[in-house]
């Protein structure tokens, strides 16, 4: 008996069904959450949770709203070390891939989240606890671009043990950048725009600001090199400085020297243009920030 166009159609539905199933559960799969389990996560905000199903509701590619789902709560999820130091908000931020804080990776990895800041209380009070660590950190050396948790432990760095610099305790790399200062000064003029909440800028952090604008000033090189100097025994050149540690020689016309660039690297010339763009623009804010949180 020859079959009619229905029971076709109808059977040609069940194969798709049939052959669609597989590949529906390997999607689910696929896009499955990689993110810790609640529980084990370093820190949550319900602000974050509400703007991850905000956005992904917008995005219709389903791997990119999977991408995004993960990636965007990482640092929260897996960096983010808060606590309490002195009565005060303390959070200290691990790059990633070491248990160790860098000034610039603490502010850029949070920087996606500080529009939320006014909304969530607890996320609030991390971005004060950051602005508080990283103003002790630039304290202890303005320097150094890595940090430990704890200011009294030399560097866990292995390769920073052989390092030809003033290491101190509670450095963990002292590789000198002028984005780390600068870094550190965005974050603290983007939160005041958002807040206008005057806490975290206290004594310490005014004695930080100054010494960062003062250590800018002193890597202008007009009355002599300086006091940083930085050799490291290493076979890739870039992980070192030429010259006893100083860098190529320059001509002094008011640029700030930088002996590495935002990658870690050697700066082959020390007026590192960027950086030095970037300087001039946070010096502004920074100054706007000092005038309005303690004027």
């Amino acid at each position: 008996m020859t079959p009619n166009r229905r029971e076709i159609m109808a059977g040609a539905g069940a194969l798709a069904l049939a052959a669609a199933m597989p590949t529906a559960a390997r999607a689910a799969s696929l896009f499955a959450s990689k993110r810790p389990a609640p529980a084990k996560r370093a820190f949550t905000s319900p602000a974050i949770e509400a703007e991850i199903v905000r956005v992904k509701a917008k995005i219709a590619d389903p791997e990119l709203a999977w991408l995004f789902e993960n990636c965007y709560p990482n640092t929260l999820d897996t960096t983010v070390q808060t606590g309490t130091l002195d009565g005060r908000p303390d959070t200290f931020v691990i790059t990633g891939d070491i248990e160790a804080m860098w000034l610039r990776d603490s502010s850029a990895q949070v920087q996606p989240y500080i529009h939320l800041v006014a909304k969530d209380a607890k996320l609030k009070r991390l971005f004060q606890g950051l602005i508080q660590r990283q103003a002790r950190c630039i304290l202890i050396d303005p320097y150094a671009n890595a940090f430990d948790k704890d200011p009294t432990a030399p560097s866990k760095l292995e390769w920073s043990q052989t390092d030809k610099t003033e290491m101190k305790p509670g450095v963990a790399e002292r590789k000198w950048e002028i984005d780390s200062l600068c870094y550190a000064m965005r974050l603290s003029h983007e939160y005041w725009t958002r807040t206008k909440d005057k806490a975290p800028f206290d004594d310490t952090w005014s004695r930080a600001m100054k010494l960062a604008v003062a250590t800018f000033r002193e890597q202008q090189r007009k009355d002599g090199p300086g006091p940083y100097s930085f050799q490291r025994p290493a076979l890739q050149p870039t992980d070192s400085v030429m010259l006893s540690g100083y860098g190529p020689p320059t001509k002094k016309i008011g640029l700030i020297h930088s002996m590495f660039r935002p990658s870690d690297d050697a700066c082959l010339y020390p007026f590192l243009i960027p950086s030095n763009l970037f300087a001039v623009s946070v010096l502004r804010k920074i100054a706007t920030v000092h005038r309005e949180a303690r004027g």
